[in-house]
Order: structure tokens, then C-alpha cells, then sequence
């Protein structure tokens, strides 16, 4: 029976580049000198370290800019509210988001009910496993799935099977 996999993943190459070229571009700008701004990738995600919360924002743009350049797609990001860092600077951590929470599996299961499509839906780890026995059903999902708007998801469909 053909199906596919919905899943939200990170190219985390392009990532890696955006990134790089982003902490260049914040080292040669005019409007960053003397201001100590920093990007940094660690476990918890991306820290922005700044003297002052425009330029931290300011230094956050230039990522986001870096990242849809490269086709990444922004709904990854969750920022989170401006704290305070080490001597006084301001620090902002931006959280990755990657896979799909099982509420928003819920909902994509909710979607692919309502649709009356004649095509199953389910729920495997961070992934949710469409089947159905025709491949055009099955294409229909696909394009069903891009256009919900309430998701909030950077969704892939992968693994599809003939």
C-alpha cells in the first residue's frame, strides 16, 4: 500500500552556513564595531550576546536574513524574551525547533480525518506515517498538508512508497 512520512527536519548544513556567514557578517559590519555582539551555537541552541537589546535584535535579522538565503525555513526558530548576560551584555537565546510534538501530529491526524480523503493517518515517534491505495489520494494529503496555515510546521513528506 503506498504512504509516505510528514516530518520536520533541519538541513542542518545549510544551517551550519548561515550561521558562519552571519557571525562574518556581524564582525564586519560598521554597526556592530565595539558593541561585543556574538552568535554562538551550543546545546540549547543559538546565543546572542550584545551590550544592548537593538543591536542583539539587530544581530538576530542578519541571521534570519542568512537563513532564508539558504532556504532555511524560519519557523525552526523559537526566541525566546532577552536576558541578562555576563558583565552586564544582553543575551538572547533563540531555541531550535526540530521533529513534530505529538499535539501537532494530533492535529495533522485531525486534518487528514476531516479532509475525507481515503487516506489514514498515524502517529510514529516524530513522524506521522500516511497510507492510503491510490497515489493521487496520497498527493492530495501532500497538498492538503502544505496549505494548513495553523500548523505552524516547516513539514517535508518523505519516504514515499509505491
Amino acid at each position: 500500500m503506498p504512504s509516505f512520512d510528514v516530518v520536520s527536519k533541519v538541513d542542518w548544513a545549510e544551517f551550519g552556513n548561515a550561521l558562519l556567514q552571519a557571525q562574518k557578517e556581524i564582525g564586519q559590519r560598521f554597526d556592530f564595531r565595539n558593541t561585543d555582539t556574538s552568535l554562538e551555537k551550543n546545546e540549547e541552541g543559538i546565543v546572542i550576546l550584545a551590550n544592548a537589546v537593538d543591536r542583539a535584535k539587530a544581530a538576530i535579522v542578519v541571521l534570519e536574513e542568512k537563513l532564508v538565503k539558504r532556504k532555511v525555513s524560519l519557523k525552526h526558530l523559537d526566541r525566546q524574551e532577552p536576558g541578562k548576560g555576563p558583565k552586564g551584555t544582553v543575551r538572547i537565546l533563540i531555541k531550535l525547533k526540530e521533529g513534530i510534538e505529538t499535539e501537532k501530529a494530533k492535529q495533522i491526524v485531525k486534518i487528514v480525518k476531516e479532509s475525507k480523503l481515503k487516506v489514514q493517518a498515524g502517529i510514529h515517534e516524530d513522524t506521522v506515517r500516511v497510507t492510503g491505495k491510490k497515489r493521487d489520494d496520497l498527493q492530495e494529503a501532500m497538498r492538503l498538508l502544505r496549505s494548513a496555515e495553523a500548523l505552524e510546521l516547516d513539514l517535508q513528506f518523505t519516504n514515499f512508497r509505491d
